[in-house]
């Protein structure tokens, strides 16, 4: 079908569906509170008679329709107790008290009115232990990270056969604010998460694939959003000491907790050399507040503003021959002036408008300023004999935009959704720069200079239609994008220019057999912008490639403590240019396609006993590339992230997990190889009721691994010619620290 056929019809579904509303049809609403009075998000609603569903928004309000006098609606959450009612009059609007009781996965029911992929993450990060904020994004299931600069550069992403490098085919946003930094002095799509306290993380919010209207540029492997906590209901301090001179000290305040309003400040410092033989002298400061009021009965406001600060030294990556020929170890350096220094300050605003009990008002504006300093040297001697290759990357932003969104419920013989929203994002990119530097204090060539502005404007409509067991999902978003860079090497003063639009239709349908089985297809077309230095070299060519994906897949629970999800999926990409930041130039990329399996599986062995299990299998290749040429370098084929928790609300609680990486190409012939991984990690603990004390080790059995590889050529100093081989940076060996933790 053509594109714009498919646009068309998605508009005419839209229209016609609406039309059909009939919302004098019996109907009923209601609010979900806590014990504290304290709205309940994402309880499921369900008529036993009909299998109509529906579930509570952020202030607890649900509506359904289609009832019959003496239907019995029933109530589950995850962590609350259900509860059951019966409908008795359309007129009544009544409040539902829950009851908290301990994680079961029987009040897990699977419903195409909730994102049952979340329903994972949500239990995860309430069994689990996470050790840090990159840790977060592991809590997706087949996503896996990489870090090879010393703790503060940020991760080396991987989902669904992407190396996603630091964050190019998947949107990460905090509270709606956008984390991904579009054309960055080190890598498109940039997303340094470490200004997220963990703790703080009430839940994550995530989808695999293209197929969601609110989730714009970089959302082609799918995105994340992490969701922070609005109130604290206790105080904590807590202290974390372990090997390698490593502390951490958080401290979380609960400044007011009151029905209609609440305050909170928490606060973060890190310090550790590290494993390395050149301490890492790594140092991190992170400062957050956050204060939350209800201005009327229908409005509500919450203002957060965040901190953070980062320095440290590195040992990069290492040449696999210098450790085999004994020049180094495998925790030694070729080059151990690398490192940098970044900061992040952010203030976000949300405003929540309800216009009646069907309808409401989301607003999201956001402001940081950004900067960014980056050591490396990946090749050592290549290029420079004398002095070596150290590079140094550099930018200063400021990350401007906002994003209001209309959504409107509606009840009668058809339930569902409609929502539309606008949002605009403008990224001022001052003095980025590549600089050819010699041990981190003397320039030694200004390689790119510029300053970049780049913005984008977007528009988006969806809706959900619940006819009987089947959902329907059309949607269609237009994003328009306008780049300008400014270069500061040359003599005469000039702005490039280019602008570009684009269509994104996308439509998901679902079958709920019953309230533990749905199966589910979506369809959808994405895209990731390119660095505006690429789109004004190109002329405006190529500059959005497409991205288009299909899943079909189920949810299913065949007994009530058994959640599993399981989907087949495929994506193709368009050509692209790609910039490489480290070196200033631009290369053709080319179409790709990527498809594979990936499953989910999460038990309750008991009470307080869960198993997790992970498994994703993807086969990426190249397709303009003839057959053995075609391996997508560093693309992981598999991955498996397994483990059993145990928690308590008091006793001992503890966990062990296994992840494992199979072997990845590392070029496009497979002619080099990095190696894959097997780690496991141990905690234990015994909670009080105000106490905790915990031990955590990271790589039990001490495996040799390499956490990040790359196929790189380089030549060091005392060698005549270079040499590509594997490039590395050693993966934690065996890593113990004691946690203390005090609520009050």
């Amino acid at each position: 079908m053509k594109r714009s056929s498919l646009n068309n019809l998605l508009l005419t579904v839209l229209t016609i569906s609406i039309g059909f509303l009939d919302l004098k049809a019996q109907y009923i609403q209601g609010t979900v509170v806590d014990l504290n009075n304290i709205p309940v998000t994402e309880v499921n609603v369900i008529d036993l008679s009909s299998g109509r569903h529906t579930h509570s928004n952020e202030q607890g309000f649900f509506v359904l329709g289609g009832l019959n006098y003496g239907d019995t609606l029933q109530l589950t959450h995850l962590t609350y107790q259900p509860q059951r009612i019966v409908y008795h009059n359309t007129d009544s609007m009544f409040t539902v008290v829950l009851y908290p009781k301990s994680i079961s996965l029987e009040e897990v029911v699977v419903s195409p009115s909730l994102n049952s992929l979340s329903l994972i993450t949500d239990l995860d990060l309430k069994t689990g232990p996470v050790n840090s904020s990159q840790d977060l994004l592991m809590q997706v299931p087949g996503l896996f990270i990489g870090q090879h600069a010393g703790g503060g550069k940020a991760e080396q992403i991987f989902l669904r056969g992407f190396d996603v490098d630091h964050g190019t085919d998947v949107n990460v946003s905090v509270d709606g604010m956008p984390v991904n930094m579009v054309s960055h002095a080190h890598g498109q799509g940039y997303t340094d998460l470490h200004f997220v306290i963990p703790e703080l993380v009430d839940n994550l919010d995530f989808g695999k694939g293209p197929y969601y209207a609110d989730q714009g540029n970089f959302n082609t492997a799918g995105y994340i959003d992490f969701r922070t906590k609005k109130r604290l209901t206790n105080s904590q301090i807590k202290l974390e000491r372990g090997q390698y001179n490593s502390t951490r000290v958080l401290g979380m305040f609960s400044l007011m907790n009151h029905e209609s309003k609440s305050a909170y400040l928490a606060s973060e410092y890190i310090l550790t050399d590290g494993p390395f033989e050149s301490p890492q002298n790594f140092g991190r400061v992170n400062l957050t507040g956050r204060f939350t009021a209800d201005l009327s009965d229908s409005e509500n406001i919450d203002i957060s503003g965040s901190y953070f600060n980062s320095t440290w030294d590195a040992s990069g990556q290492i040449p696999v021959r210098a450790v085999e020929d004994g020049t180094i170890s495998r925790f030694g350096a070729i080059d151990d002036t690398e490192g940098g220094n970044t900061s992040r300050t952010n203030i976000l605003v949300n405003y929540h408008k309800f216009l009646d009990p069907q309808s409401d008002i989301k607003t999201t504006v956001f402001f940081s300023h950004y900067d960014f300093q980056l050591y490396s040297n990946f090749t050592f001697f290549l290029n420079d004999p004398v002095n070596g290759d150290q590079i140094e990357q550099v930018e200063t932003r400021q990350l401007l935009g906002f994003r209001s969104e209309f959504n409107r419920s509606f009840a009668g013989r058809i339930n569902g959704s409609w929502s539309t929203g606008i949002s605009m994002r403008n990224d001022q990119s001052l003095g980025n720069g590549l600089f050819h530097t010699r041990n981190r204090s003397e320039t030694l060539q200004q390689i790119q200079l510029g300053d970049i502005y780049e913005t984008n404007l977007s528009v988006y409509t969806g809706a959900t239609f619940n006819l009987g067991k089947w959902a329907i999902n059309p949607l269609i978003r237009w994003d328009y994008f306008d780049f300008k860079y400014r270069d500061q090497l040359t003599a005469d003063y000039t702005t490039q220019s280019q602008s570009k639009a684009v269509l994104s239709p996308k439509l998901n349908l679902s079958y709920s057999y019953s309230n533990s089985l749905q199966l589910y297809i979506k369809a959808g077309k994405g895209f990731h912008s390119n660095d505006t230095r690429v789109v004004v070299k190109q002329e405006g060519r190529s500059i959005l490639p497409a991205a288009f994906g299909t899943d079909v897949g189920l949810f299913w629970k065949p007994i009530p403590r058994l959640f599993i999800n399981i989907a087949y999926w495929y994506l193709y990409l368009e050509q692209e240019f790609i910039y490489v930041g480290d070196e200033g130039i631009v290369e053709p990329g080319g179409a790709t396609r990527r498809q594979g399996i990936d499953s989910s599986i999460r038990y309750q062995l008991m009470d307080g006993l869960f198993w997790n299990f992970d498994a994703n299998y993807a086969h990426a290749r190249s397709i303009d590339a003839e057959k053995g040429q075609d391996y997508i370098p560093l693309a992981p084929g598999f991955t498996l992230l397994t483990g059993l928790r145990l928690i308590q609300n008091s006793g001992f609680y503890g966990g062990i997990n296994l992840r494992y990486l199979v072997d990845r190409p590392a070029n496009e012939d497979y002619s080099l190889v990095a190696q894959g991984y097997a780690v496991m990690d141990f905690n234990i603990g015994y909670q009080w009721k105000t106490f905790n004390l915990g031990l955590d080790i990271q790589n039990l059995l001490d495996t040799d691994w390499n956490e990040a590889q790359f196929g790189t050529e380089s030549r060091l100093f005392n060698e005549q010619a270079s040499v590509e081989e594997i490039h590395f940076t050693p993966g934690t060996p065996f890593f113990l620290k004691v946690v203390a933790s005090f609520k009050f």
